[in-house]
């Protein structure tokens, strides 16, 4: 972000927003994000991802190219080489940071996942050796590993513009499909579908375990079989779709 004059952006939205009559609440609710955020704008404490660029423009009622400049321009005006110059620079000094974030995130929840699939292999053996290993725990645990490596290494951060332009509930890469009836998948909520995927994978393989273990000192035979069926459909399916319609519907 060095090619942006925080100072100079905070104050401009500060001043779009004022215009428009909203509170820092109102327009934080319009961007489904929280107003603190808005905040750190206005005090240059940072500023907006980049996919928050265009619909901040809309709403605020000016162009990209104007919040990019922090000013207004005449609709009959034209850039010269040095604007050009200056608007780009922003735009690359955006994607560059958009870049650095989703490598850190990425890197963040490798170690996340790398610890915990350690831990979960701790559990597991210890519920194996004291004679508490159930079929849904096998089950959970390569589901929560499998799912937990792709979603922690491999999956995209960001998805192609053209989910930002149309409704579309499917998201496809190479062998691994979603498709959430109901929800259109764009920028805005990718991010979190992301995180509560996430975290259900390590969850699995961290939680399972126990309850496992908890479970088979409860029940015995076609009772612990029926329970341990049972916990393991709403974990794995309920676990999964449950917060991440909530979050893609929330942030859609």
């Amino acid at each position: 972000m060095s090619n942006i004059d925080k100072q100079k952006f905070g104050t401009f939205i500060a001043m779009l927003r004022k215009e428009k009559g909203y509170t820092q609440k109102e327009l934080a609710k319009q961007l489904f994000i929280s107003d603190k955020a808005v905040s750190k704008w206005e005090t240059a404490a940072s500023v907006p991802n980049i996919d928050l660029l265009i619909p901040l423009a809309n709403i605020l009622g000016v162009t990209v190219t104007e919040l990019l400049m922090c000013e207004r321009m005449e609709q009959d005006s034209s850039l010269n080489t040095l604007q050009v110059e200056q608007v780009v620079k922003a735009a690359v000094s955006y994607l560059d940071g958009a870049q650095t974030r989703a490598y850190h995130t990425k890197s963040k929840w490798g170690l996340i996942y790398i610890l915990s699939f350690i831990t979960a292999c701790l559990e597991t053996l210890f519920s194996y050796r004291n004679g508490h290993i159930t079929n849904g725990l096998i089950i959970s645990a390569i589901l929560g590993a499998s799912f937990g490596i792709y979603f922690c290494f491999f999956v995209k951060e960001r998805l192609p513009a053209y989910y930002d332009e149309n409704r579309i509930c499917v998201y496809t890469d190479g062998l691994f499909e979603m498709n959430l009836p109901g929800i259109s998948l764009n920028n805005r909520n990718w991010g979190k579908i992301l995180k509560a995927g996430r975290i259900w994978a390590v969850s699995l393989m961290l939680g399972y375990p126990i309850i496992s273990y908890i479970e088979s000192l409860v029940f015995s035979g076609i009772w612990l079989m029926a329970v341990d069926l049972l916990l393991s459909l709403f974990l794995i399916l309920g676990g999964f779709f449950i917060p991440i319609y909530a979050v893609g519907k929330k942030y859609e």
